[in-house]
C-alpha cells in the first residue's frame, strides 16, 4: 500500500511537472493542492510525454521489440535538437546537481592589467584562459599553474601566466582561442581581428591580421575550426575562414540585424550559430547555409541582448540582456522555458552589458550583479536561487567565463584585475585527476 501511495504521488508529479512544461500553470497550481503533494513545486519538464510516446512506440514495434536496443528518444527525430549531454528539462527535471555551488568557490589566483578587463575566454580543453585589457594588452594564463602554486606544489616564483601580447591600439574586446591549434584570435576597439599563434614561446605580435568596419563586440569559433563568426557594432554577420580570412556574409539582407551584433555563439556540434544585437532580437542561423532561420524578437522585453550561450545539447539557448533577467529557450519550439530573476530588483535598471554563463556541468546559471558587486546563481533545472557569492572586485564586474570542463571560473572587472576561482579544498584532486 505504500508503494502504490509514493507511486501515485510520482504519477502526479509528472502530471503536474508536464502542466507546467505546456504552458497551463493554473492547472498545475490546483493539482498540487488537490493532490497534495508535498515539497517543492515541481520543475516543468516534458517527461511525461516522452514516457507515453515510448509505451505507443513499444506497443507498436511488439513483434520487433526484442530484436533492437530501444532508444529512449526515438520520438525525437529533429535533425537540429540531437541530446549529446549536459541540461535537458525534457528527460532530467527531477535530476539533482552533481557539482559544487558557486558559493563554495574562492580565489586563488589574481592578475592585474593596467586598465579595465572586460573579455576573456577559456580554451575548449579548459587548460588555459585569456583576458583583454583597456591596456590594448592580452594575458594567457595556465590554469593548471594557478592552482599548483595556490596548493604549494609548485615553485610559488612560476607565473601562470604564460604569454602577454601586445598588437592593438586601442580595448581587447573579444577573445576566442582556436578549438584544436594554438591560436587565439582577438578582436578591439580599433576594428581589427588579430591572429596570434601563441604556441611560440616569443610571439608577442600578431602573425595575421584582419580590417574590420567597426568595433568587434564577439568571436565565436565554429567547432571544426574552420570558421570564425564575428559580431561587430555594424548589424552584418559575418563568417571568415580561418585559413584564408576570406569574408562571408548571407545575400539575403532580410536575414541581418537592424543594429550591431553584441555576442554570437556556435552550438556544440556546429548546426546552429545564435547571435543577440543592440535591436533587441535574438537570430538563430542554420551553420552549415549561414541562413537565419528563427527570430526571437524583443527577447527581453525589447532591452539589447548581453549573451547568449547554447546548452551542451544544442536543444537550448541561455540568454541575458539590459532587462537583467536570464532566459533559457527551447529552440525545438521557439519559446522561453525558464527564466532566472531577482537580479537588480527594486533599483536602478541596468547599465553595462554583462554575461550570463553555465557551470560545467550545466546544473548552475551564474551572472554577476553590477550593483552589488556579487554573483547570482540559480539551480539551471528547478530555477532555485543559490546562495550569493561576493566577488570581491571594487568595481563593476564586466565579464565572467566558467570552465567548460572543471569547477573553476574567472572574472574581470572594472577595477583592472581578474580573478581566478575553484572549489574550495579540492586543489590535490585537481591535480591528481590531470596526471
Amino acid at each position: 500500500m505504500k508503494g502504490d501511495i509514493k507511486d501515485r504521488e510520482y504519477l502526479y508529479r509528472l502530471i503536474v511537472e508536464q502542466l507546467f512544461y505546456d504552458g497551463h500553470q493554473a492547472f498545475a497550481g490546483n493539482l498540487v493542492s488537490i493532490a497534495g503533494l508535498s515539497g517543492k513545486m515541481p520543475p516543468p519538464s516534458n517527461k511525461l510525454f516522452k514516457l507515453i510516446q515510448q509505451v505507443q512506440q513499444m506497443e507498436l514495434d511488439t513483434d520487433a521489440i526484442d530484436d533492437q536496443n530501444f532508444d529512449e528518444d526515438t520520438a525525437d527525430n529533429d535533425e537540429f535538437y540531437e541530446t549529446y549531454g549536459g541540461l535537458d528539462p525534457e528527460n532530467d527535471a527531477d535530476v539533482g546537481p552533481c557539482s559544487p555551488e558557486l558559493s563554495q568557490y574562492e580565489t586563488i589566483f589574481l592578475t592585474t592589467h593596467k586598465g579595465p578587463s572586460r573579455a576573456a575566454v577559456y580554451a575548449d580543453d579548459g587548460k588555459m584562459f585569456a583576458t583583454g585589457s583597456l591596456d590594448c594588452s592580452i594575458k594567457i594564463v595556465d590554469v593548471e599553474k594557478c592552482i599548483s602554486k595556490h596548493s604549494g606544489l609548485a615553485d610559488q616564483d612560476a607565473n601562470p601566466v604564460i604569454r602577454t601580447l601586445f598588437d592593438h591600439t586601442e580595448e581587447v574586446t573579444a577573445l576566442a582561442f582556436h578549438p584544436h591549434d594554438q591560436l587565439l584570435v582577438s578582436g578591439s576597439a580599433d576594428c581589427t581581428l588579430k591572429f596570434f599563434d601563441y604556441g611560440k614561446a616569443a610571439v608577442r605580435r600578431a602573425s595575421r591580421s584582419i580590417a574590420e568596419t567597426g568595433v568587434i563586440n564577439s568571436l565565436s569559433f565554429h567547432p571544426s575550426g574552420d570558421y570564425l563568426a564575428v559580431g561587430t557594432d555594424n548589424k552584418v554577420l559575418r563568417l571568415y575562414s580561418t585559413e584564408t580570412q576570406q569574408c562571408w556574409v548571407s545575400s539575403h539582407p532580410a536575414d541581418q540585424h537592424s543594429s550591431g551584433i553584441t555576442c554570437t555563439d556556435y552550438s556544440g556540434e556546429g548546426r546552429l550559430l545564435a547571435t543577440g544585437s543592440k535591436d533587441g532580437e535574438i537570430k538563430i542561423w542554420d551553420g552549415v547555409s549561414s541562413r537565419c532561420i528563427e527570430s526571437f524578437k524583443k527577447a527581453h522585453d525589447g532591452a539589447e541582448i548581453c549573451s547568449v550561450k547554447f546548452a551542451r545539447n544544442g536543444k537550448y539557448l541561455l540568454t541575458a540582456g539590459f532587462d537583467s533577467i536570464v532566459k533559457l529557450w527551447e529552440l525545438s519550439v521557439n519559446r522561453c522555458l525558464l527564466y532566472y530573476s531577482g537580479v537588480g530588483v527594486g533599483g536602478a535598471s541596468q547599465k553595462l552589458p554583462i554575461n550570463a554563463e553555465f557551470n560545467h556541468t550545466e546544473d548552475f546559471v551564474m551572472y554577476p550583479d553590477e550593483r552589488s558587486g556579487s554573483l547570482w546563481s540559480w539551480d539551471s533545472r528547478s530555477m532555485e536561487k543559490k546562495k550569493i557569492l561576493s566577488l570581491g572586485h571594487s568595481a563593476a564586474v564586466r565579464r565572467i567565463r566558467h570552465s567548460p570542463c572543471g569547477a573553476s571560473f574567472i572574472t574581470c572587472s572594472d577595477d583592472s584585475r581578474v580573478r581566478f576561482w575553484y572549489k574550495k579544498y579540492r586543489t590535490k584532486q585537481f591535480i591528481h585527476d590531470q596526471n
